[in-house]
């Protein structure tokens, strides 16, 4: 299947960039924590030179040369501000909240200049020294997890970002950076794991998921994740590629070639004349001209239809759909006397389907309820996926859903009935 970059869905190869819409996401929101805790340029801090803070007293050999790293940090000069910082490391006999002072103003000034790794050992040591609220002791944790992940310094970063998670389980975020880690270190066994045993995956969570199946050719796997995309994140080219997937999974009947081309139709897929065609004519085959009159109208409402050199040739089946319809509706009462006399499941259920089709539901349901239960039809499961659809075009969600829940089979019945469920709950 998909073995090389090429072959991959083009909304899935972005995830496989370094600098992909989602990893400079992830960066971005790495400023924005820095930002949160007051990391873009260091806060002033008064009153060195012999004066309480924090109920200590900071010496003016310590206070001057922090205040000095204060002032180059606010001008912008973050390399000099470390230089500067640089002179309280000669002062002996520091006390607790003295270093403190040092490293948190370090962090930031280190920061600010680019250098990870002064950055890091200045994080290391605020986070460590037991005068962080717990709120703000996870944010810094964060924030030095981001520092290790821009450093490329992953084994750092994940367990930095694996103690945000022991904290705070519900943090998304570090969840998020765990599995970009584990997947551009090429472990995408562990990435998949990681993100299977997570609940409620965002769209670029499963949209990784997918692609991680892809290159380990889970094509089980890949199907059962774009349902998840489909189904709570539609888009048209989701869509289009589980469809394509149904249509050409083995044993998939032909028979419900209109059933895939209905779902194609109500996720904007159809975009050709001759699709548009193709349908109407299934449906025509089918002995339900109201819905290839819906098609058609559809068609040339968008125009597709009805421009062209083929622009005769819809016309005529226009026209064809026109007069079907009119011999539909003078033999439907007859028709029905004689579906249910000889107990025609097939014959029962295409008239209801056409009837609900027409706007007839009252009358067209319960003929379709008989076919049902009479389960002597050529497809029973197929026959029981009309009667979803024909519920819901009436309007009747929650009894389609009831009964597209039942329908099974291993010829795509039971695959185009958990579609259109998707679909049906959360439509395009």
């Amino acid at each position: 299947m998909y073995n090389n970059r090429q072959d991959i869905p083009a909304y899935f190869r972005f995830l496989m960039k370094e600098n992909s819409p989602m990893t400079k996401f992830r960066l971005a929101h790495l400023g924005l924590v820095m930002a949160a805790i007051g990391f873009t340029a260091a806060a002033p801090i008064a009153g060195f030179s012999s004066v309480a803070y924090a109920a200590e007293t900071v010496r003016a050999e310590i206070g001057k040369p922090l205040q000095e790293a204060q002032k180059l940090a606010a001008a912008g000069k973050n390399k000099e501000a470390l230089a500067k910082l640089k002179e309280t490391d000669a002062v002996g006999g520091k006390s607790a909240n003295e270093s403190y002072l040092i490293e948190r103003t370090r962090a930031s000034v280190a920061v600010a200049a680019g250098d990870n790794d002064a950055a890091a050992r200045a994080f290391e040591f605020v986070i460590n020294s037991g005068k962080l609220s717990p709120a703000e002791s996870a944010k810094f944790s964060e924030a030095l997890a981001g520092i290790y992940y821009r450093a490329k310094d992953y084994p750092k970063a994940v367990t930095w970002f694996q103690r945000v998670l022991k904290d705070n389980p519900s943090n998304t975020s570090a969840h998020e950076y765990i599995v970009q880690i584990l997947y551009t270190s090429g472990k995408y066994a562990e990435a998949a794991k990681e993100l299977q045993a997570s609940k409620n995956l965002s769209e670029n969570q499963l949209g990784m998921l997918a692609n991680i199946q892809l290159k380990q050719n889970d094509k089980a796997g890949y199907v059962q994740t774009l349902e998840k995309l489909a189904g709570s994140y539609p888009k048209t080219s989701y869509w289009a590629d589980l469809l394509n997937r149904v249509s050409g999974k083995p044993g998939f009947s032909s028979t419900l070639s209109l059933d895939v081309l209905r779902l194609r139709l109500v996720n904007g897929l159809l975009t050709k004349p001759s699709e548009y065609m193709e349908m109407a004519q299934l449906s025509l085959q089918a002995g339900n001209p109201a819905e290839a009159i819906k098609i058609i109208d559809q068609g040339y409402k968008k125009g597709i239809l009805g421009t062209g050199s083929d622009a005769a040739r819809h016309q005529r089946l226009k026209d064809l759909a026109a007069k079907t319809q009119t011999e539909f509706d003078a033999k439907a009462a007859a028709n029905e006397a004689e579906a249910v006399k000889a107990k025609d499941a097939d014959a029962l259920a295409n008239l209801g389907y056409g009837l609900v089709s027409a706007g007839k539901a009252d009358k067209g349901l319960p003929l379709m309820d008989q076919a049902v239960k009479l389960s002597t039809g050529r497809n029973p499961e197929a026959i029981k996926l009309h009667y979803g659809i024909a519920q819901n075009i009436a309007g009747k969600k929650p009894a389609a859903l009831n009964t597209l829940k039942t329908v099974k089979g291993t010829d795509g019945t039971a695959d185009l009935a958990r579609y259109w469920t998707l679909n049906i709950n959360h439509p395009m």
